[in-house]
């Protein structure tokens, strides 16, 4: 029997990973409740974040589920497969994402202001579910709280990330 309260196995955990539509997101588990992310392609490429509040928890021996709402009103839950490198995610997009996905093109933490001023403005519905099967393409361990992981928006990584990493 595993222990679902031990969350140390995703905890300082940097990943990449490729959705089955062909989005490439990257997540930092920076500590159990916050981690940065930032994402390559998608209708929302170039956004990353830092310090996101998330709800973490252990389903499995090597299975963990990551849940977190941003201030733009998106909320996102991702499943973590170790054992098989499969990732499963379910993003929830309010309407004006989908209908202006580039006001979200950003560092947030510069933004989180106006992206609460922009979700409360709307419209929410109808919700747009991405509903999607991932690759894990690069796993490594970087420790807790390490504000170098994830420190630039994709535009600025080198042609041959996550390649170059150590």
């Amino acid at each position: 029997m595993f222990d679902k309260n031990d969350v140390s196995g995703i905890v300082g955990k940097h990943l990449v990973y490729t959705y089955d539509n062909g989005w490439n997101y990257e997540i930092y588990v920076k500590n159990a409740e916050t981690m940065d992310y930032r994402i390559h392609s998608g209708i929302v490429a170039n956004r990353w974040v830092k310090d996101q509040h998330i709800y973490l928890v252990r389903v499995a021996s090597d299975v963990y589920k990551i849940s977190w709402t941003e201030p733009t009103g998106t909320d996102v839950s991702l499943i973590i497969n170790f054992a098989d490198s499969v990732f499963h995610g379910t993003i929830f997009f309010p309407r004006w994402i989908i209908n202006e996905p580039q006001k979200t093109v950003c560092f947030q933490n510069e933004h989180i202001e106006q992206m609460r001023a922009y979700r409360d403005a709307g419209p929410v519905y109808p919700t747009e579910v991405i509903d999607e099967f991932a690759t894990i393409t690069f796993v490594r361990d970087c420790g807790e709280n390490n504000d170098e992981v994830i420190n630039c928006p994709a535009s600025e990584l080198p042609a041959d990330f996550p390649n170059n990493l150590k």
